[in-house]
Order: C-alpha cells, then sequence, then structure tokens
C-alpha cells in the first residue's frame, strides 16, 4: 500500500494535532498494560504452578518476548516508513488478542513462552509505531516532551496493571482473573487502532519537505542495511544512545524476572511485591513527563548517562537490602533514572536522523533495546544460579554504570541550542557526521 503525499494543510507541534496525539497517548497506555499484567504475576506463576526450579529456567519467558519483540522493532521501523505507520499497528493489536487467553489456558510453561512471543511481536509493532507516529506530529520543536509523555503513558499502565493484577491474584489466584485486564486492554487498543487513529506518515514527509526545500521523498536514500550500521556503529551520538538503550532494558529483564522472587525470598507477600513491582514503573512512568520536557531545555547528553549511574545505584541498594522500606526507595530511584533516560534516547535518535529514515533509525534503536530484555535475563538467569540472586543483581548494577560511562565519553550533545561541540549541530544532514565540527569526521550526504 502506497502513501499519498501530505495534504498542504499538515501542520507540526503537539497543540496543533492535539487530537491525534491525545488519542495516541492513551492507545500506547494499553500497549503498556498488555505489559503489567505479567509483571507481577507471571514470575510466582512459573515458580508456583509450573514449578520451575532454576532461575534462568524462570526467565525464558522475558528471553522469548525480549529476542522477538527487538526484532519485531527492527520490521516495524522499515515497514512504518514504506507501508505508513497505522497498518503496522493494527497489525500489532491483532497479535496481541491471544496473548491473555494462552496465558490463562496455558497446560505448560511451553504455552507461556509461546504466549510471550506473541506478546513481543505485539509490543514491538505497537509501542514503535506509538512512538513514531507522535514523532511525526510533534515536529522537532516539542520532541523531548512528546516522548515523554509517550512513555508516561505507556510505563504508567504497567504500574497501574501490576499493582491491580497483584491485588486481584490475592483475592482470586494468579490464574485466571489477573489476565482479564489484558484481554480488555487487547480488545479495546484493536478498536481505537481500527476506527479512529489516522495515518502520520504524511507529517514526516512535511517535515522532511520542509528542511530539504521541497523535497519530499527521502525515504530510500538509505538502504536499510546502512540506516542499522549508521545507527548501531558509524555514527557516535546514535550508536552510544542505542547501547544504552539495550543496557536499560537489560536490567529492566533483570528486575521484572527476578525483583519478585528476590522480594518473595525476603519474606514479602504478593500484595506487597506487587506495590514494588508497581512503584518503580509508576516513577518512571511519571518522572518522563518532567524529563522528556527537560531534556528538550538542557540537552539529552547528561540526563541520559547521569540517568544510568542513578540506575546502577538503585540495583546495588536493592541487593544490599532486606525488608520493604529500603527496596521501595530503592525502587523509586530505579524510576527516576529510567525517566531520566527513556524519554531522551527517544528524543536523541530524532534529533539525529533524518525524517526520511527516522522510523527506520527508530526500529534499529529499539531493536537494540529490547534485545537487551532477552539478555539480561539471560545473563541475570545464569549469574544467580551459579552465585545467587544477590550477585546476579550487582552484575547488572556494573554492567549499567559502564554503559552510563559509555555516553559521557562517545555520544555528543544532539539538541540544537545546547551542543558544547565546537561547531553547532548539522540537522538538515541526510546522514549526520560522526560528531558534529568533530576531527576525522567521515563525509556526508547532502539531498
Amino acid at each position: 500500500m502506497s502513501v499519498l503525499p501530505p495534504p498542504r494543510r499538515l501542520r507540526l507541534g503537539i497543540r496543533a494535532n492535539l487530537a491525534q496525539f491525545s488519542l495516541l497517548v492513551g492507545v500506547n497506555a494499553l500497549v503498556g498494560g498488555m505489559i503489567g499484567q505479567e509483571r507481577t504475576v507471571l514470575p510466582l506463576l512459573g515458580r508456583q504452578v509450573f514449578h520451575l526450579e532454576a532461575y534462568s529456567a524462570t526467565l525464558t519467558f522475558i528471553i522469548a518476548f525480549g529476542a522477538t519483540k527487538a526484532a519485531t522493532n527492527f520490521v516495524a521501523g522499515t515497514l512504518s516508513d514504506r507501508l505508513g505507520r497505522k497498518p503496522v499497528l493494527v497489525a500489532g493489536w491483532l497479535v496481541g488478542l491471544p496473548v491473555p487467553v494462552l496465558i490463562i489456558w496455558a497446560p505448560s510453561w511451553g504455552w507461556i513462552l509461546a504466549a510471550n512471543v506473541l506478546l513481543g511481536v505485539n509490543q514491538g509493532l505497537t509501542w514503535s509505531t506509538t512512538v513514531i507516529m507522535k514523532i511525526d506530529l510533534a515536529g522537532p520543536a516539542r520532541r523531548g516532551l512528546a516522548m515523554g509523555l509517550n512513555e508516561a503513558a505507556g510505563y504508567g499502565a504497567v504500574a497501574v496493571t501490576a499493582l491491580a493484577t497483584g491485588y486481584i491474584a490475592v483475592h482470586y489466584g494468579l490464574r485466571p482473573a489477573p489476565f482479564f485486564l489484558g484481554i480488555a486492554y487487547a480488545g479495546l487498543g484493536l478498536g481505537l487502532s481500527a476506527f479512529f487513529v489516522r495515518e502520520t506518515h504524511g507529517h514526516a514527509r512535511h517535515e522532511a519537505a520542509s528542511r530539504d526545500r521541497g523535497s519530499d521523498d527521502l525515504a530510500d536514500v538509505l538502504s536499510t542495511h546502512e540506516v542499522f550500521l549508521l545507527t548501531s556503529f558509524r555514527e557516535r551520538a546514535l550508536s552510544a544512545v542505542s547501547q544504552a538503550g539495550m543496557v536499560n532494558n537489560l536490567n529492566d529483564g533483570m528486575a521484572w524476572g527476578l525483583f519478585p522472587l528476590f522480594f518473595a525470598r525476603g519474606g514479602l507477600s504478593v500484595s506487597a511485591i506487587g506495590v514494588l513491582a508497581a512503584l518503580y514503573p509508576a516513577v518512571w512512568g511519571a518522572g518522563q513527563l518532567v524529563t522528556g520536557a527537560l531534556s528538550d531545555r538542557l540537552g539529552r547528553k547528561w540526563l541520559i548517562a547521569g540517568g544510568m549511574w542513578l540506575q546502577a545505584l538503585a540495583l546495588g541498594i536493592v541487593a544490599t537490602s532486606g525488608s520493604f522500606a529500603p527496596w521501595a526507595a530503592a525502587a523509586v530511584l530505579l524510576g527516576i533514572g529510567t525517566a531520566m533516560v527513556y524519554p531522551t534516547l527517544l528524543a536523541a535518535i530524532g534529533d539525529v536522523a533524518h525524517p526520511g529514515w527516522r522510523a527506520s533509525a527508530v526500529g534499529v534503536y529499539r531493536f537494540w533495546r529490547d534485545a537487551g530484555f532477552a539478555i539480561g535475563a539471560l545473563l541475570a538467569g545464569v549469574v544467580a544460579d551459579l552465585l545467587g540472586l544477590a550477585a546476579a543483581i550487582w552484575v547488572v548494577a556494573a554492567v549499567t554504570a559502564l554503559s552510563g560511562a559509555v555516553v559521557a565519553l562517545r555520544m555528543y550533545e544532539t539538541r540544537s541550542g545546547v551542543s558544547s561541540d565546537p561547531a553547532p549541530l548539522r540537522t538538515d544532514l541526510v546522514v549526520p557526521p560522526l560528531a558534529s565540527g568533530a576531527p576525522g569526521a567521515p563525509g556526508t550526504k547532502s539531498p
């Protein structure tokens, strides 16, 4: 399906597109709720219902989810550039419909893994496209705020659903009642996306035309292979952002899979575990309302580096504590650190990537970011089996601190107007330089 050229009356900006932007915020809240249904209950389900003894076995559902979501993110970005955003969004919701039903009726852990493969596809298609569509609508001036609102809605819903499913599980058991929420989320998300969400690809083409003095067909200037290499390795800011995103979700994958088991071993009830499982994404979600906009004013680089270091500190507090109060404090710090990082990483991608290949760059970034789920679950599970839960948390804390150092050393400031580089940023380039004004930067192609 080809995408028609944008109408002349298209305008960029959150206020100019408030109705559609708000609708997409709501849709992304439903996307987050699909993950939230698992945050409290599923690790406990693996240990108590399916009797999985090894931590690495319990965390296989996160490995299945993360690996599938990572690959789907990459495909989603490319398809969004080629086919348009809305068809990809609707397809994601269709794939997500069976997920809660499979978990409810699963006779073996293999069914849970299959459900999480579908959940990975669902999240990769839907969350990627809601991010891309908000970047399209918002334009360059308020990109950080747009990502803050998007991620706040998604992870706020993760928190609320994690808390709700913990409460439901205490009163009605680990299955099936907690997953009825997922059925409602999937049905509502599909209906809103199919009948009310409008295509936004035209807004990206409109922005490209404005930046490139009339040329509005730049989606094929770079191949998918070229975008992958640029975003992953060649471009300093994009590659630093990609590794930071991967490590951020590496520690989140560990927290998702091991924190409920670590807290249960410390004597907490399911309801108390649900509170902690909700507290971290709640602070994460609400904090992004501030940090996304803050990055528009102060810049991206040091919010990202500082957020990674704060996450590492929080993980260390979790590993050394043994009761609810310090764990709750650590969850708050972890949420603040993640809020500093999450929308800022996406905004940085939007700063550097040209509108003609921006959706593909977002897909590549999200490929690496969500590969972190699988890597984190695998790493944490193996270390926990060999050395214990606390050791696994310490290892992930060290990796997170190192990632912040990589950002500090490799990334340049991408936000126009706050760059500390010798030369101003060149956002009009189809292929941005390795660093704005940096010595030894390769030649670039102008449109």
